[in-house]
């Protein structure tokens, strides 16, 4: 049994993809190589006949019907669809985008009517065999989490979270100052208010608000919810029963330190207990930009696979709460609403050019084994204007090697080596115990 999977990071597509590009051309090429190809799905899919979210994961994200056929043409046959966008257009929008999906008979995970059809495995059949995903997002609100159905009550529509704690260690006096500071406010009264009448449980050591606090030397500490990660091991065990190659897919923003590109704590103890039930490797996106890459009792672990396509300036419509986060009004129209949001093009991810230079993996599931990963370099326009920025191409020689060396770089602290040659890279994974 060999099934070969390629894997991109986040497909944010808002514009049609022109099908006698060159570079559009390349990119299918490469992708219909392996029996899996998988996406990260971050956008919505309505005619805007629906109701917008009163917030979003940034941009309410959505696209045209017409844009899940140009992913297919790429080649794409596996999609993960638990991102923070999910409900940028509200449960309404969600479902009317589970419909297109449905339609047009694509593979995806990760949203559902109800937490049992958001968290269970998807099944894609090749000749070689049968490959499950399991889509996880931990970056959203709380009312994005599918609802678990009763015998008595409706589950509710969302997606399969992931969710976290947060502590914040300080020393001790450290705390009594913040307690003294804070008591002589109200910031915490409607919390306090909440845990007396029943309607809050109470934070073990110090909160303000719901960010917690205790005395200690360890910096800030988060770990993931343990209901949330027995549901999402009990559908990988599930998986790997049903199918021949386990995908795990997670989208997750929240990073450690003061630079976006570290990963949370609880993202790596995810990641490696995902391996430790069975998958096969874990699929990691959302900060848009790319993470380092842990080899991890052989299996690969991508914390971040960046960007595969990033068009979020170029949505056609947006609703008056977006308008107003910038004192915008009616007459406004989205590039109005874009060209404050990025200062006219001097800060925000439109400048990042990170966020525009990513990667493709690659790599064969042989008999349960994973030999060697190969990393393809990808530019996605960074230096062209709004309307051409976004889209992928194949890196040159020396853009390539400049992206695995920063790659590299971020995979370091894993001890993950990365062998650059002719501008891709490999990571041999069976002589890295």
């Amino acid at each position: 049994m060999s099934i070969s999977v390629v894997a991109t990071g986040d497909a944010l597509l808002t514009q049609r993809l022109p099908r006698n590009d060159e570079s559009c051309l390349k990119i299918k090429t490469l992708l219909e190589q392996a029996d899996v190809k998988f996406t990260n799905f971050e956008l919505q899919i309505h005619d805007f006949e629906v109701a917008p979210a009163a917030v979003s994961g940034g941009t309410w994200v959505a696209a045209r019907p017409a844009v899940i056929q140009d992913l297919k043409w790429l080649g794409f046959n596996m999609y993960a669809c638990a991102t923070n966008h999910a409900l940028d257009w509200g449960q309404e929008g969600l479902l009317t985008t589970m419909r297109h999906l449905d339609n047009a008979e694509c593979i995806y995970a990760g949203v559902g009517n109800n937490m049992a059809e958001a968290s269970q495995p998807q099944y894609l059949d090749t000749p070689e065999g049968r490959v499950a995903l399991i889509s996880v997002c931990s970056t959203g609100k709380d009312w994005h989490i599918a609802g678990e159905q009763r015998p008595d009550v409706k589950g509710r529509p969302g997606i399969n979270m992931l969710r976290f704690n947060a502590i914040h260690y300080l020393p001790k006096e450290d705390i009594e100052t913040l307690k003294t500071i804070v008591n002589k406010t109200d910031v915490n009264a409607r919390r306090l208010q909440l845990e007396r009448e029943g309607f809050a449980k109470p934070e073990e050591g110090f909160a303000i608000g719901s960010i917690r606090f205790e005395v200690g030397d360890k910096g800030s500490v988060t770990t993931y919810n343990k209901k949330d990660a027995e549901r999402i091991v009990k559908a990988i065990n599930e998986a790997k029963r049903q199918a021949d190659v386990v995908l795990v897919s997670h989208h997750v923003h929240e990073f450690k330190g003061a630079t976006k590109d570290i990963s949370a704590n609880f993202t790596r103890d995810f990641a490696r207990l995902c391996i430790d039930s069975g998958a096969h490797a874990y699929l990691g996106h959302g900060p848009h930009i790319l993470r380092g890459f842990e080899v991890y009792k052989n299996h690969p672990i991508f914390y971040s696979l960046g960007d595969f396509i990033i068009q979020n300036d170029s949505v056609e419509r947006q609703p008056a709460d977006f308008y107003d986060i910038y004192g915008l009004g009616a007459d406004n129209t989205p590039s109005d609403g874009f060209d404050a949001r990025s200062g006219n093009g001097t800060k925000g991810l439109a400048v990042n050019r990170k966020v525009f230079e990513s990667v493709i993996v690659s790599f064969k599931v042989e008999d349960g084994e994973i030999d060697c990963v190969e990393i393809i370099p990808i530019t996605l326009g960074f230096e062209k204007k709004r309307s051409r920025k976004g889209r992928p191409e194949l890196a040159t020689v020396e853009d390539g090697e400049r992206i695995l060396k920063d790659l590299a770089q971020l995979s370091a602290e894993y001890e993950t080596k990365i062998e650059i040659k002719d501008g891709r890279g490999y990571i041999r994974l069976q002589s890295s115990i």
